[in-house]
């Protein structure tokens, strides 16, 4: 793969269409508003628009001109730039992995877009990644993988005989079903984005349209029809929830967990299919995250802390690997992948003389809410004092969920905010281990434990909140006995 090679011609339709996203607002305004004035700003206005849309045009078919890609040397040479020619050598030692997604633009021509991470990239998206081939063959990008992969594990094969004959060990972890796909889209938090996007969208045009006059007409109707507006607010939550729940639907079809050698290869999507490559050696942590409304049904989402060779997940190296599944099933699915993980230890709970401190500190936050809300609202505001009994309720839910264990080379911290959050650290990857007591917890004899692993560019942290402080000091001696075997 020694001789130069442009991307496909989809390329220059795709730069167009991610350039042009930037003047659809203006576009919207123009269209349906027009010029205000009534002069000749707007005639001016569309000679803009159209100098910078032929000015798109141009730029991106320049672009996929002078972008070329090859493999030459043990490394992966990308030549582009419009007027100033730039150089990109990455070496395949450099390489942590190489992602694949299939967008709506790609799919019809049978292409993928391949994206490189390395560990000095930001890992962030796909469009931060080292290198992006927007637009190649499937073929095309099989060949990349296998010789970079041959290159990595120095064998000398020939790159046609090593895509036709190697044999990898693949194995299926786990297959989305579709009633945990509709349970995974119902019980999802996609309904607050949706409306935050709504009301994100409206107030661009805040300029445009009368919003007191609006807000005004409101209040009047709702002061005349209760019922009404309760009608309209259930309607506009039903329509944010079919949206989001039909957002997640098309976002998680066809989720499938493989393992494949020694990568756990995520792929998703309906309209826009995605693959993911997790290096197993790269993973320090394993999440188990339960919300409020699926940990009733014993329902659990699984994510993994990474050190990098991910660039898919926008969250970073916060990697979602079961997006939903019973959690008794998790040792089920994951043993094949991560049998060094014990997923059901026996938790040690935090004393009961911590419970009036877990309910202390919730009033805490609470309490001036409640004042603030009989003072500005006086009648409406007793509504509020419901909050103290929901904080003590919650701030006991928190006590009941936190705890500890450890079980050989792994330490287990559970502890909930508004999520239960359950960690599984294996002892070498465990960065830094910190004990805090305060001033009231030395006088309960109480202590914090604070376990942190490297994910991506920052940290991930297990945090358990007044558990005994001999237990703490056992923590500490287990973590302590790492630091021991390293200096002999």
């Amino acid at each position: 793969m020694s001789e130069a090679k442009r991307l496909h011609p989809i390329t220059i339709l795709i730069h167009i269409l991610k350039q042009l996203k930037e003047f659809i607002i203006p576009i919207i305004i123009f269209i349906f508003l027009g010029s205000r004035d009534g002069d000749k700003s707007g005639f001016f206005f569309l000679i803009g628009i159209s100098i910078a849309i032929a000015f798109v045009l141009v730029s991106a078919i320049l672009s996929w001109v002078r972008f070329t890609y090859r493999i030459e040397e043990g490394e992966l040479r990308i030549e582009h730039g419009i007027f100033v020619k730039k150089k990109r050598y990455i070496p395949f030692e450099r390489i942590q992995s190489i992602d694949l997604s299939e967008g709506i633009l790609q799919r019809p021509f049978g292409l993928v877009k391949l994206s490189v991470e390395t560990a000095g990239s930001g890992g962030a998206n796909l469009d931060e990644s080292e290198a992006n081939l927007t637009a190649i063959t499937k073929k095309e990008a099989n060949t990349i993988q296998a010789i970079i992969a041959a290159e990595k594990n120095k064998m000398n094969i020939d790159e046609t005989s090593h895509v036709n004959e190697q044999k990898e060990h693949e194995e299926i972890l786990y297959e989305i079903s579709s009633k945990e796909l509709l349970l995974l889209a119902s019980t999802s938090g996609g309904v607050g984005v949706v409306i935050s996007a709504f009301f994100a969208f409206i107030f661009q045009f805040e300029e445009y349209i009368p919003y007191e006059r609006i807000f005004k007409d409101f209040e009047q109707i709702a002061a005349n029809g209760f019922i009404f507006i309760s009608i309209l607010v259930f309607i506009g939550f039903l329509i944010a929830w079919v949206v989001a729940l039909i957002g997640t639907m098309i976002k998680y079809a066809s989720y499938t967990v493989k393992k494949v050698n020694d990568d756990l290869i995520i792929s998703r999507g309906l309209v826009e299919k995605r693959q993911l490559t997790i290096p197993i050696k790269r993973i320090q942590a394993i999440r188990i995250a339960e919300s409020p409304i699926r940990q009733p049904f014993g329902l659990c989402s699984v994510f993994v802390e990474s050190a990098g060779g991910s660039v898919m997940d926008k969250e970073g190296a916060s990697v979602m690997l079961l997006p939903l599944i019973k959690k008794d099933k998790i040792s089920t699915y994951l043993a094949a992948g991560l049998n060094v993980y014990n997923f059901n230890p026996t938790f040690k709970s935090v004393p009961k003389r911590a419970l009036k401190r877990y309910i202390f500190r919730g009033l805490l936050y609470v309490l001036p809410l409640v004042a603030a809300a009989l003072i500005f609202f006086r009648q409406w505001g007793l509504f509020s004092l419901i909050l103290p009994l929901i904080s003590i309720y919650w701030s006991y839910l928190r006590y009941k969920d936190a705890g500890w264990s450890l079980h050989n080379q792994q330490l287990n911290l559970r502890s909930r905010f508004m999520i239960k959050n359950t960690f599984f650290m294996i002892k070498n990857r465990v960065q830094s281990l910190d004990i805090q007591h305060s001033f009231f917890q030395r006088r309960k004899k109480l202590a914090t434990v604070v376990a942190m692993v490297k994910s991506g560019e920052g940290h991930a942290s297990g945090k358990v909140i007044d558990i005994e402080s001999s237990d703490a000091d056992v923590i500490y001696q287990w973590f302590s006995k790492r630091s021991l075997e390293k200096n002999r």
